[in-house]
């Protein structure tokens, strides 16, 4: 049954490569593969990849025996694949009686070359199941949350960078893979991985976590994380040309992905994101979305930044400016507006991505596409004068807000 699947899986990437073929774009045997990675991990078959569920479990089983296809060495828990560990999480935050445990489990490969240091290159595969816990969706029925662009666009573009740095890649470094689970439930495999690490944190050069690398839009915009966690990484990234990437770079070691985690250990990290969309954490992220051009392009920027940094000095750790300011700031937020931001805009002001159905904005006729220029007395100039406007509210009160639509100001009113 499982090598009918695969069988099943391969044929349908040989079919979405062709467009790609004709148009002149160089396909090889890996770059399918990790056509095949997504379209498995994001198959209804694994619902949604939920930690502690069946899914989960045969999410963790299939990247193992893909570590092992490419040649890595098991470095989890007793020298297996897998470093196991337990967790709770409530349904309800405010409801004690909704607590669960869980048993995550993350999955780690090692390519050893011999060398001093090593560079970590991390995904995480878990996903929302059938919404457990973060879910935008609002239908009435339950549904799978299969997360092609979020995870299993990141954990097969890991297993293509393996691929790579195996048959030919840069010998400097040691090369640790690790596919995360529970990182939807907190960050929970990561911070488990670096109070629990299987191999020395001390060793380690630097960090890259793929986190969302499936939807890149058509400017190329590609949004990079942690650039200011050290004095090399700028310089380094804005060398490389690839395609019509260009970089949208923030300086912050902290975040909502599992590069957090290593940052807070003093370690440099890089994490590549292709952006927002209105699928985010709905049933609708699926893997005939994935823009997987972009994915390789993504990975070829990626394996000629290792390469540039390979034969340096390790990478020294610089602390950023802004982690504590701004999570004083997200202390203080009572409500939301509800849009997603578009994190790859480069003009002024915030432009929106996606709006929730029936939130603040949306009651408001805010749209996606609108930038927002003004909330109440706050000038909103990016997306730190948008976190600044919005800690000033609390449920019930109301504001005037200013957008930019198709060329023209627009004030409406919202009550949070």
């Amino acid at each position: 049954m499982e090598k009918a699947f695969f069988r099943m899986a391969l044929g349908l990437a040989l079919f979405l490569a062709l467009p790609l073929m004709i148009s002149g774009q160089m396909v090889d045997e890996d770059f399918l593969q990790m056509k095949v990675d997504v379209i498995y991990l994001s198959s209804d078959n694994l619902e949604g990849r939920e930690p502690g569920t069946q899914g989960g479990e045969e999410a963790a089983n299939y990247i193992a025996w893909r570590f092992g296809q490419i040649g890595l060495k098991p470095v989890g828990r007793g020298h297996s694949w897998f470093q196991p560990f337990e967790f709770s999480f409530r349904k309800n935050p405010h409801d004690a009686t909704s607590e669960q445990r869980r048993m995550g489990k993350n999955v780690l490969g090692y390519l050893d070359n011999g060398a001093a240091t090593t560079v970590v290159i991390t995904a995480h595969y878990d996903h929302l199941g059938y919404g457990v816990t973060g879910s935008r969706y609002l239908g009435s029925e339950p549904a799978i949350h299969n997360g092609a662009d979020d995870n299993a666009s990141g954990v097969a573009l890991m297993m293509y960078l393996a691929e790579k740095l195996k048959e030919d890649g840069p010998k400097s470094n040691n090369y640790l893979f690790i596919a995360f689970s529970a990182e939807e439930f907190g960050l929970i495999g990561s911070k488990f991985f670096v109070e629990h690490p299987t191999l020395r944190l001390e060793d380690v050069n630097y960090v890259i976590n793929l986190d969302m690398v499936g939807r890149l839009k058509e400017d190329g915009t590609l949004i990079v994380n942690g650039a200011g966690t050290s004095p090399a990484w700028k310089d380094a990234l804005a060398k490389i040309r690839v395609g019509n990437i260009h970089l949208k770079t923030f300086d912050s070691g902290v975040g909502p992905s599992d590069h957090a985690s290593f940052y807070l250990k003093n370690l440099p990290v890089l994490h590549f994101f292709s952006g927002q969309h209105e699928d985010y954490h709905k049933p609708g992220d699926d893997s005939a979305l994935i823009n997987f051009a972009g994915m390789y392009d993504i990975g070829d920027f990626i394996l000629q930044l290792i390469a540039a940094l390979d034969g340096q000095d390790k990478l020294a750790f610089a602390k950023t400016k802004d982690e504590q300011q701004e999570g004083r700031r997200a202390a203080k937020y009572k409500v939301t507006l509800g849009v997603m931001p578009d994190y790859a805009f480069t003009g002024k002001g915030l432009k929106i991505d996606g709006v929730r159905e029936e939130g603040p904005a949306a009651k408001a006729g805010i749209q996606a596409g609108d930038v927002i220029l003004k909330m109440g007395e706050t000038e909103v100039n990016d997306i730190y004068g948008y976190m600044e406007g919005l800690a000033q509210y609390e449920a019930g009160d109301k504001t005037k807000v200013v957008v930019l639509r198709e060329g023209k100001e627009i004030q409406v009113q919202v009550q949070f």
